[in-house]
């Protein structure tokens, strides 16, 4: 790792570190973890790609934290208009018209296109999806919600149990929740041996549950656009737009989450923007939103919605809202990041580090490193799939990727870990630097982890 003795940080003292940690082990309780066995990081500041310690120490944070620091830490735009609306106005009642709050709308359907008129806005990516699927519920008065067993879609009541992975069989206290199988070339479910022939054994599955459970009952399929921490599976060839044809044949909402994979991650401003084609856009009927959208500087988050699901509440009362809904430190956040984000040419220069840096650079990584069995992505959105036999494709355990993370902080790098694998997500404004030097640290740490 590297020491800096910049004044900055050179003025901080490690006992705040000791204190921090301190207060942390014997008052913070942590989500998803065993308490006991906890030894957290101490964060003490940072500043684009990177953070630092009480200590000085530097790390270059290919994490963006959980996925969500697209603008980098402490970009000056978003800190400057969140004090400037600290000077207005800090908090006002959902009920009540805010002009930072209606900016923000307005700025997040210029992006989404002319297919959506209205945003509902909400305190993150949960219940957001909590939200989507309510009205889609309440739209098409039917019940049931299809979403995948390779998904995360939130802690709340139906997102958890939406979410497809491990964290949803402990809290199963929502109804009307169905699972299917997505597409995962790499470790196919149907027995396929090409993306073409994956996406339509994916696509015929999906249509058999739909059938089985009776399309009549269900209201939603809600899919994240690309599985984000199940793993970055982009979807293969035409199965987006399989899926869309599946709802529209059916009469299903389709809510595409782009919590994680929105606002710049896949170099795209919506990850399904990526997925046109010559037969033109994929576009869902709702897209929830988070992360991305402020870079979590404020927790927020959002659904964004057509005109005919919005507008059969025009008469009808929606049942649903929150204290905090388009709190204006939040909109302020989304109006700060996303101008800055547009004006910086921020989410062109995701594109480019993925094209250009971490597609090539990461191929070759795996060429190197046979603990590497595939590598998957696309924009600042990447994960390496481990292995312990490249042949068989077997999963590394927990004690490989415990020495990784270890070893990758040791040399100054912050990473993201899930499973078996390691993702690679670094903030949109990442400079080929950065990338060139972790990707050599990355080489490295395989090296010496293959070496034993």
């Amino acid at each position: 790792m590297t020491v800096d003795t910049s004044p900055a940080i050179a003025s901080l003292d490690p006992a705040d570190g000791a204190r921090a940690y301190e207060l942390d082990r014997a008052h913070v309780f942590h989500s998803w973890s065993a308490q006991g066995t906890l030894t957290p990081m101490v964060i003490a500041g940072g500043s684009g790609s990177t953070v630092w310690d009480f200590d000085g120490n530097r790390y270059l944070d290919f994490s963006s934290q959980l996925v969500n620091t697209n603008i980098g830490h402490q970009h000056p735009a978003v800190v400057a208009a969140i004090k400037a609306q600290a000077d207005v106005l800090t908090t006002v009642a959902p009920a009540h018209a805010n002009l930072t709050r209606g900016e923000a709308a307005k700025r997040i359907l210029d992006r989404a296109g002319d297919s959506f008129s209205k945003v509902f806005f909400t305190n993150g990516g949960a219940d957001a999806n909590e939200n989507a699927i309510r009205m889609a519920r309440l739209t098409t008065g039917r019940d049931k919600v299809l979403s995948t067993y390779r998904s995360y879609h939130g802690n709340t009541a139906a997102a958890v149990v939406a979410t497809g992975d491990w964290r949803r069989v402990p809290n199963e206290f929502a109804r009307g929740h169905v699972h299917f199988f997505g597409p995962f070339s790499y470790r196919s479910e149907f027995w396929s041996t090409s993306p073409e022939q994956e996406s339509e054994r994916a696509l015929t599955h999906l249509e058999r549950v739909i059938q089985s459970e009776g399309a009549a009952s269900i209201a939603a399929i809600l899919l994240e656009t690309i599985p984000g921490t199940a793993g970055v599976l982009v979807p293969p060839p035409g199965y987006l737009r399989g899926v869309r044809a599946l709802a529209d044949k059916y009469g299903i909402v389709l809510i595409f989450d782009e919590v994680m994979c929105g606002f710049g991650r896949t170099g795209e401003w919506f990850a399904w923007k990526g997925f046109a084609d010559d037969e033109g856009s994929v576009t869902p009927d709702l897209i929830t939103f988070a992360k991305g959208v402020n870079s979590g500087y404020v927790p927020t988050g959002g659904v964004i919605i057509p005109p005919a699901i919005a507008d059969a509440f025009d008469t009808r009362v929606f049942p649903g809202g929150l204290t905090y809904s388009g709190h204006p430190l939040a909109m302020a956040s989304i109006v700060g990041a996303l101008d800055a984000m547009e004006a910086e040419s921020i989410v062109d220069n995701a594109a480019m580090i993925g094209r250009d840096l971490l597609e090539p650079g990461l191929a070759e990584l795996q060429a190197r490193h046979p603990l590497i069995g595939e590598v998957r992505g696309v924009g600042v959105f990447w994960a390496l799939d481990l292995v312990s036999d490249p042949e068989s494709r077997t999963p590394v355990g927990g004690e490989v990727i415990a020495r990784l993370k270890k070893e990758l902080t040791a040399r100054g790098l912050l990473p993201f870990a899930a499973d078996n694998r390691i993702h690679v997500v670094p903030p949109c404004i990442v400079t080929p630097d950065e990338v060139e030097q972790a990707l050599a640290i990355y080489d490295e740490v395989f090296t010496a982890v293959e070496a034993g």
